[in-house]
């Protein structure tokens, strides 16, 4: 049975899936037609059904609900891993708490988990341009927008380029909440088999499990699509977004994760639906 899996180029997702994808680990007689996208381009996938397996936003997920479930390995949330909101502008970085509501914002997709917490925390900021989230720095040294909210490796380059951190967005759900920050999960469509669909959520958990015992395993396909990353920038990447929560959410994980989803709705942020959102 061979079955469509989306996820991004970034390390993360690459060190997570290596073993599944290249049979490092047995896939039970499953096979894996493999695409890679930016978050956003999978988000809108996930919208338009296309693909059976998928990474993407934990903001999309909630448009998605009738047609997906969220398998519980693969994830990333965790703690200091969430989005930073930078600005070209040392003044708008100094004061946070005095944005003006015309500032011009470059998002990573509307759909992103990014976008969300954004809205939570600055709810004036509404002049946003959707830009692919790896041309955000070189946008704001160009004066295109005012302000840049970026994630994935970028928070690791952003201030050689002199940009300056207005606000860390993750922290700010920390200090909200309590909880780690859902940003991206894997879901599976529910039109397939059920028992495929555990099969699917196991295989997963044991790729993340192999690449942990094997941290090494994976590097030269890791390195192969990171943009061309230094192995010690790849890492750090990896060490951030990959956890215990990428092996199984976890009474914890599933906690913020309900949060999430309940305090969007409450602002809403995304629609009302009841429908369950973990595998049967």
């Amino acid at each position: 049975m061979k079955l469509t899996l989306g996820f991004s180029p970034c390390p993360n997702d690459t060190f997570i899936f290596d073993a599944l994808i290249h049979h490092k680990i047995d896939t039970e007689g499953l096979e894996f037609d493999v695409c890679f996208h930016d978050v956003e381009t999978l988000n809108q996938k996930a919208v338009n059904g296309e693909l059976d397996i998928t990474k993407l936003s934990f903001h999309a997920f909630a448009y998605v609900l009738n047609q997906y479930a969220l398998l519980d390995a693969g994830s990333a949330l965790g703690f200091g891993v969430g989005p930073l909101l930078i600005s070209k502008n040392e003044y708008l970085a100094n004061h946070p708490d005095n944005l003006a509501k015309d500032l011009r914002v470059g998002i990573p997709g509307k759909l992103t988990t990014a976008n969300f917490l954004l809205g939570i925390a600055f709810p004036h900021l509404t002049e946003k341009q959707e830009l692919v989230f790896s041309e955000i720095e070189q946008s704001l040294l160009d004066d295109k927008i005012d302000l840049g909210l970026i994630i994935h490796e970028n928070r690791f380059t952003y201030q050689e380029k002199g940009l300056f951190k207005v606000m860390d967005l993750g922290n700010y759900w920390e200090k909200l909440t309590g909880c780690a920050i859902p940003l991206g999960g894997i879901v599976i469509n529910r039109k397939i088999d059920l028992e495929v669909q555990h099969k699917v959520n196991r295989l997963i958990r044991k790729s993340v499990e192999f690449a942990f015992q094997n941290p090494k395993s994976g590097l030269d396909f890791i390195r192969q699509h990171a943009q061309e990353m230094e192995e010690e920038v790849m890492y750090k990447h990896i060490d951030l977004y990959v956890n215990k929560y990428s092996v199984d959410h976890g009474a914890e994980g599933r906690k913020a994760i309900d949060l999430l989803f309940s305090m969007a709705q409450e602002k809403g942020l995304i629609p009302k639906n009841d429908i369950q959102i973990y595998l049967g």
